[in-house]
């Protein structure tokens, strides 16, 4: 599994506040829908405030003077009040329920645009589980942050201290005793946010690990099958299952502690205060309706202050996935062009590699470079094959001409122009690539294979390209012909037929500079051959790379260059390297090709 530099979790000193607030640019746009929404909302919950002083007036008014039609009236503003209360709620609800949604999908479409524009490296670095789940199950916090606990947040704020107003406007006595609560609540509130925020990183990043083994198992499921191994990968399953679950029971348990305290102390504080109350209206100082108000006030009170632990919960989960969605927005794009001052001074035609160099950024600084010094030229309309043992550095040097990989000394060369100069883009309509390992996308065959030409491309290139790679003729006999889905991965095919269809793609477009990682390894001798042949009418109008293991590949090249330990030790034709270079001999051997 690829190392993920986001697992560990981050430091509880992070302000929770300062994370979110890094949302604003997002919520900006639905900024007066949003805060339309908030101001219905605090005047829904503020109407349930006057529904004690309703009571109040019942009591010492209709109930004492013994008036039923007062009664009846007073029971009339309840209903009022409470179906304009839900009305009110319903239609916050409405307000802001497609903008967030907007909010969500914006969010994550920023999040594929700046997956695809980060280096290969970052993605080599990172478990695809983690990024997976950062544009699901984190984005889905996040809208659910912003539609409840961020408005009610403010809504609870503001129903607290109105109604506090008005339990001190009634008896100041009875209020400061619902007042001493406040600064225990504060200080268990603290501590909660920040063991709180610790345990949601924790579990978030789990979820990640969780995303990344079920994502592995149903790719790689022909191997763990066909090995056997569905116990194995069930125990790790397991395993990764029982710590998520036994960080959400600390979760869990967090949140049940928050919530007993809130909902004790409050309590409390209210059953002293319905204490003194009733002494008060028994000596005479306090009128029963009064104390009705009051109690059913503080009664109104208790579910805004029992919800801040959910709400605070909620928050610390939703800023945990808001750091960790900007821990891959603010990873650095690989940079389109190089400095200015890099040298601009034009060289010969064709492909030139001077002095390049190449070390993974990852790799410990007591590593030699993969790549040391390479000095290389590929003449304008050649083919050259690039040879090596296993580890040499073949598929990074391939990697480095249309910059999938920086250079991290020396320069490339494209016609004499250098490619750190050269906008990303354009450089990529220049060259083209077959990689080893052919990916084919849940498309069809025929939209698999014009990804590698131009917008305006048509049919024939299209049959053209499937006929250079042999493809055609099992193309052909597909049930929808080049329409026919290739399913996930292009997994309904053939190793062999998928190296073609990639092959395909490569040449399609009529590159000016083709680079082919091996494309023939998975093709039996004849279909080898037949492409060869085609193959050779193409590299005819193209300056070539050809990574090459075998002397039938070999033979398609103009040149060979001998890649050995990071540098080129020998450039030739296939017979004066046979003669001259043992190494080189001993990899075109048959004892070499049998190990292979």
């Amino acid at each position: 599994m690829p190392v993920n530099p986001a697992s560990a979790p981050k430091s509880p000193e992070r302000s929770a506040v300062r994370v979110l607030l890094r949302l604003w640019p997002y919520v900006r746009p639905v900024r007066g829908r949003w805060l339309g929404a908030a101001v219905v909302a605090v005047v829904a919950s503020c109407l349930s405030l006057v529904i004690p002083l309703v009571l109040k007036w019942m009591v010492d008014g209709p109930v004492a003077e013994r008036d039923p039609g007062g009664v009846w009236r007073g029971a009339l503003y309840l209903l009022l009040l409470g179906v304009a209360e839900a009305l009110l709620f319903g239609f916050r609800r409405w307000l802001v329920a497609r903008p967030l949604s907007a909010v969500e999908a914006g969010m994550r479409a920023d999040l594929y645009r700046r997956l695809q524009r980060l280096p290969i490296a970052f993605h080599d670095r990172w478990a695809s589980g983690q990024l997976l789940s950062r544009g699901t199950t984190d984005l889905m916090l996040v809208r659910m942050f912003l539609a409840f606990p961020l408005t009610f947040l403010l809504v609870n704020g503001v129903t607290i201290l109105a109604g506090y107003v008005l339990l001190i406007a009634q008896d100041w006595s009875l209020g400061l005793v619902l007042l001493t609560p406040v600064l225990p609540l504060v200080i268990v509130c603290s501590m909660f946010e920040t063991r709180y925020g610790t345990v949601a990183r924790r579990a978030q990043d789990q979820v990640g690990d969780l995303t990344t083994v079920v994502e592995e198992s149903v790719l790689g499921i022909r191997i763990v099958k066909g090995f056997g191994r569905h116990r194995s990968q069930a125990e790790s399953f397991r395993a990764l299952s029982e710590r998520l679950r036994g960080t959400e029971l600390v979760k869990a348990r967090l949140l049940a502690m928050i919530w007993a305290v809130i909902t004790v102390v409050p309590e409390l504080a209210i059953g002293a205060a319905l204490v003194l109350g009733t002494v008060q209206v028994a000596d005479g100082d306090l009128s029963a309706g009064t104390l009705v108000a009051f109690l059913s006030t503080a009664l109104a009170l208790r579910w805004p202050v029992e919800s801040i632990g959910f709400l605070l919960a909620m928050s610390q989960e939703a800023a945990t996935a808001t750091e960790r969605y900007f821990e891959v927005m603010d990873a650095e794009e690989e940079p389109d062009t190089a400095s200015p001052t890099a040298s601009t001074e034009d060289g010969p035609g064709g492909v030139r590699f001077e002095g390049v160099t190449f070390r993974y950024p990852d790799a410990p600084d007591d590593a030699p470079p993969v790549l040391d010094g390479v000095d290389l030229h590929i003449r304008p309309g050649e083919t050259l094959a690039l040879v090596g043992g296993t580890g040499s550095g073949k598929t990074t040097l391939t990697a480095l001409v249309p910059r999938l990989h920086e250079a991290t000394g020396g320069r490339i060369l494209l016609d004499g122009e250098d490619i750190a100069l050269m906008e990303r883009a354009r450089l990529r309509t220049l060259v083209s690539m077959a990689f080893e390992e052919p990916t084919l996308f849940s498309a069809s065959v025929g939209e698999n294979v014009l990804m590698g030409a131009g917008e305006t491309a048509a049919e024939p290139e299209l049959e053209r390209a499937l006929g250079v790679a042999q493809a055609d003729g099992f193309v052909g006999r597909l049930p929808e012909g080049s329409a026919t889905q290739v399913g996930e991965q292009g997994l309904s095919l053939s190793g062999g037929q998928r190296q073609r269809l990639a092959l395909a793609r490569a040449v399609v477009g009529r590159p000016r500079f083709l680079i082919l990682d091996d494309p023939l390894s998975a093709l039996d001798v004849h279909t080898e051959a037949r492409v060869e042949a085609a193959l050779r009418e193409v590299l005819r109008e193209t300056t070539a790379l050809v990574v090459a293991h075998r002397p039938s590949t070999v033979m398609l090249a103009d040149r060979v260059a001998l890649l050995s330990r990071g540098r080129i030790a020998a450039v030739g034709t296939h017979q004066e390297l046979l003669r001259s270079s043992q190494e080189y001999a001993w990899l075109m051997s048959g004892e070499n090709q049998e190990k292979r």
